[in-house]
């Protein structure tokens, strides 16, 4: 990982400005909190990778005051358990259109507007969500059609520490 001042000295003024109006930020869990491979074993027992560093990153989100959510179709437990232990909220088992539907409802229910909310994903299925939101992150190893949605690629790939690379720029941004 970079620090935090080599991600800043990468990111345009404007891209700054939208990373200081963060209140909520919600993620896909797949290919962002995971670097989007399952093992499974010979009982088909799936399990992921996930980065340890991504666990203090979102405590100095909480500490500023930022809600944080997850919305994912992935209707395995990981989901459950990585959130329940990373204290965050989450909603599982989505099919894409239904993502995009939660995503207003989590906005309108906590009164922000679009503009303070950040969206994070790595696939197609973070495409409708990460148009609407205020700030939309793809992480370095997304699939190359939603590239182009993203203000801010990480330099870090999913599951290796690219939400922790997230909190650190908007905490250095915040303080």
């Amino acid at each position: 990982m970079k620090s935090v001042n080599e991600y800043l000295s990468n990111i345009s003024p404007s891209i700054k400005e939208k990373f200081k109006k963060i209140k909520f930020i919600v993620f896909d869990f797949d290919g962002v909190f995971t670097d989007n491979q399952v093992y499974t074993d010979q009982n088909g027992i799936e399990s992921v990778v996930s980065s340890k560093f991504d666990g203090f990153g979102l405590q100095k989100l909480r500490d500023l005051g930022i809600d944080l959510h997850i919305l994912s179709t992935e209707k395995n437990s990981v989901v459950k358990k990585r959130a329940q232990k990373l204290e965050i909220n989450y909603i599982q088992g989505l099919s894409s259109k239904e993502k995009l539907i939660e995503f207003i409802k989590l906005a309108n229910e906590k009164k922000f507007n679009f503009s303070d909310i950040a969206y994070m994903g790595n696939d197609i299925n973070d495409i409708d969500c990460l148009k609407k939101s205020g700030l939309a992150i793809v992480v370095n190893d997304s699939h190359p059609e939603i590239i182009k949605y993203g203000d801010y690629k990480t330099d870090t790939n999913g599951g290796h520490g690219a939400v922790r690379e997230v909190c650190d720029i908007i905490e250095a941004l915040n303080n």
